[in-house]
């Protein structure tokens, strides 16, 4: 009873002091008092919360408006590529700095994603720790990220490679961020802006893709000054983004084009519709680039390396899995046969377990 009494006095709170003289303002109603000067500290809490929901109010309201109107400015052009450029509900929502738009239906696209991913201006504690994370890390750069990815359907792409023109001041972040994107090396290349890099497995896949192909030159495309302040990265690739854990069947394998962009200010939408436009052209043209045997086969034997370490692993961690299941079964199955005995047996077999362990160990310090 006394530790109980003790437990109760710890969290009981202490009684309310009221002074017997107050000369602050109040409000009496009955046998109601409210005197505002004795609650100082619950006036600042509460004054806290309601700018929380007032910045929650405000940055969910901001996100929701720069993808909505991204979105509209660009939804004309959707219109034309696609029999269906919005699904049923429109922009969808996931969370209050996630949306995503599903378009569908159009030659050599399988379905387009265009993904926005805004910084959480809807949660004060999130804003200020990458603010303050920005001033720790410089390579750190929080951004609103819109990305147009484009799954390419059967027969659009032939060849198997990963191609990338990425802003020289997102190349960390994109290497990071991506699996397939240690496939190819970093260049320069001198028919692109000096901000721009290309990543590319075998300079063959660089010429073919920034040659001009009939009435579409891509190089053309991204030297426009408007997009350049925009432009994160655009890749085109045959491999997942994230390494996968077991092999990948042929039949299921994708192929896609990654366009990345800052998401400018609500004047400024307008700049980057060229480039949207001419993503289409891109995906087009792609099944007419033509590379030289030799490049394929080198490509090819690249996959094979990946695929064999790939299954290597898997194959490597299934066996562990089984060993490790195997021992767990043989360790139940002698702790089920300990608790049959009697409490003697048990102590003998505990000190006899205990012996052992002890040899193995001194025979590994005696390796040594």
């Amino acid at each position: 009873m006394s530790f109980l009494n003790q437990f109760l006095t710890t969290i009981t709170p202490p009684p309310v002091v009221t002074p017997e003289e107050y000369d602050g303002w109040q409000l009496r109603w009955k046998l109601l008092v409210f005197r505002p000067a004795l609650l100082k500290t619950e006036a600042f809490l509460a004054l806290f919360v309601l700018f929380y929901v007032a910045f929650w109010y405000w940055g969910s309201t901001v996100n929701a408006n720069k993808a909505k109107k991204w979105l509209s400015v660009h939804l004309p052009i959707y219109q034309q590529q696609f029999s269906r450029p919005q699904s049923k509900g429109g922009l969808t929502q996931d969370g209050y700095s996630d949306s995503f738009n599903f378009s569908t239906g159009r030659r050599n696209v399988a379905s387009l994603h265009t993904i926005f991913t805004l910084r959480p201006r809807h949660d004060l504690f999130q804003w200020a720790f990458q603010i303050g994370k920005t001033l720790i890390d410089l390579h750190y750069r929080p951004v609103d990220d819109i990305q147009l990815d484009f799954k390419l359907a059967p027969g659009a792409l032939h060849d198997n490679f990963v191609w990338a023109v990425v802003a020289k001041d997102e190349l960390l972040s994109v290497k990071t961020n991506r699996w397939d994107l240690t496939f190819p090396r970093t260049t320069e290349n001198p028919a692109l802006p000096s901000t721009l890099l290309v990543m590319t497995e075998f300079a063959d896949v660089t010429e073919n893709l920034l040659k001009p192909i009939g009435n579409f030159s891509l190089v053309k495309v991204l030297s426009d000054p408007k997009i350049l302040p925009y432009f994160r990265s655009l890749s085109i690739t045959d491999q997942p983004r994230e390494r996968p854990e077991k092999l990948i069947p042929a039949e299921e394998r994708e192929k896609h084009v990654i366009l990345s962009l800052n998401a400018s200010s609500s004047d400024h939408i307008a700049d980057v519709t060229p480039l949207v436009s001419a993503m289409f052209q891109l995906v087009d043209s792609l099944n007419r680039v033509s590379l030289r045997p030799e490049t394929k086969t080198k490509l090819r034997k690249a996959r094979e390396d990946v695929d064999k370490s790939i299954k290597d692993d898997a194959e490597k961690e299934q066996k562990e899995e089984a060993l490790d299941a195997k021992a767990a079964a043989k360790r139940k199955a002698e702790e089920e046969r300990i608790s049959k005995l009697s409490a003697a047996d048990q102590k003998k077999e505990i000190e006899k377990e205990r012996k052992r362990t002890l040899r193995k160990s001194q025979g590994k310090v005696i390796r040594k």
